[in-house]
């Protein structure tokens, strides 16, 4: 094998692999002078020249002319008979510097050479795509699905690096086939078996961050700086927003005119809803945007136990907790505290508190159904079965059997 042909070969697999040419002659040297150490016992009087450009390289062996009888390192020494085969001219005490060709290294040391360049290069560019995707956690990437299969999607990006998108990381209404163009942020990377993994994810709240950031040149910009961001993938998701500029309103500006910002941001998340709502450093103020679209009568705020009771008018408890719980869930995790709903029962003074019923039903299940905003019996009744054991975790069987207590009462 020529040099032309081993250089060519790997300054290709550096065009494709994006090793910088510094680091190609350099991993090129040592390579080669590994190979002169096995072949001589050392590299010291050897001079490696590498043209990546040109695709060549040479190999200059440097010796000392001495006399015949005075020879003693062949390594460092030749004898003034094998100078003058070389050059006639040569005289004792000249320096001769012989090229080595890579042919007289034997077809072994060559494939060996090869074998050893290609893991090297091979560990390098695993190296890279460590490094580059480590300092990319957090950013949008897009790519292409390449597969599919049941526990995970393989992506590739611009540069043909496999990435991975774990079903645990897709939200629950993603559906995606092969040559599809997905987007999805870096979430982690890994090193299993001294091979990179790329980790995406389509669930984690700096997804929804990035594409406000997208979307909102003033979240880009910094004139608004989201907050904190809570998600259920796929269901709800939870804002919080503020301006540093009085002229700015946050909320607007993230939604849009007749909501042209967000909705770009919703229909790719599958149709998540997302509420935007105003931060502040008031607690009280806070907890009422968070449970938005509820209007809530009435707060008390236990700063100790990072617990809240939130009273609002009956026809005001079911947009307050939300479909399957999820807005009283939600503004809980925005706001950090555990928020507890209640009737206001001034308009129903014939309604009965379920503490009234311990006599009869568990407490354990009149702690659930409080979970829900359900504090009074005509509160429990306005539920069909199937609805409360949607929002519970109490079985069909039980809250039939709750409900007929509850009954009773009135009858």
């Amino acid at each position: 094998m020529d040099n032309l042909n081993l250089i060519n070969t790997f300054a290709e697999f550096k065009e494709l692999k994006n090793i910088d040419k510094a680091t190609m002659v350099s991993v090129l040297e040592d390579v080669f002078r590994n190979m002169l150490i096995k072949t001589y016992e050392t590299d010291e009087n050897f001079d490696i020249i590498i043209n990546l450009d040109k695709g060549d390289f040479e190999i200059w062996r440097n010796r000392l002319v001495v006399e015949d009888s005075e020879f003693k390192d062949p390594n460092a020494e030749i004898p003034l008979s094998e100078a003058k085969k070389i050059d006639p001219t040569y005289e004792v005490g000249e320096d001769v510097a012989e090229e080595i060709k890579l042919s007289s290294f034997g077809r072994r040391s060559v494939l060996s050479l090869r074998q050893n360049l290609a893991s090297r290069i091979l560990d390098l560019e695993k190296a890279n795509l460590y490094n580059k995707y480590k300092e990319r956690i957090g950013e949008i990437i897009t790519g292409e699905v390449y597969q599919v299969w049941k526990k995970e999607i393989l992506v590739l990006d611009d540069e043909g690096n496999e990435l991975v998108l774990p079903r645990s990381e897709q939200i629950p209404n993603d559906f995606f086939r092969k040559g599809d163009t997905i987007r999805a942020i870096v979430y982690r990377v890994d090193m299993r078996n001294n091979n990179p993994v790329i980790i995406l994810s389509r669930t984690a709240p700096e997804f929804l961050q990035r594409l406000f950031e997208m979307e909102v040149p003033e979240i880009y910009d910094g004139l608004i700086t989201i907050k904190k961001i809570v998600r259920i993938p796929g269901e709800r998701a939870k804002v919080a927003v503020e301006s540093y500029d009085e002229r700015v309103d946050p909320v607007g500006a993230c939604v849009g005119v007749k909501g042209s910002r967000i909705y770009s941001i919703v229909r790719e998340l599958r149709n998540e809803n997302i509420d935007v709502v105003n931060y502040t450093t008031n607690i009280s103020l806070f907890i009422q945007r968070a449970l938005s679209p509820a209007k809530i009568s009435s707060i008390d705020i236990d700063d100790e136990t990072k617990s809240a009771e939130v009273h609002l008018k009956p026809s005001e408890v079911s947009l307050a907790i939300g479909k399957g719980g999820l807005n009283i869930k939600l503004a809980s995790m925005l706001t950090g505290y555990n928020i507890d709903v209640y009737r206001d029962t001034e308009e129903e003074e014939d309604d009965v508190d379920l503490k009234e019923f311990t006599d009869e039903i568990e407490p354990w299940i009149i702690e659930q159904l409080n979970k829900i905003g359900c504090d009074t019996a005509k509160s429990v009744l306005k539920y069909s079965v199937e609805d409360l054991a949607e929002r519970t975790d109490l079985e069909e069987e039980t809250i039939a059997e709750v409900m007929d207590i509850l009954r009773a009462e009135f009858e």
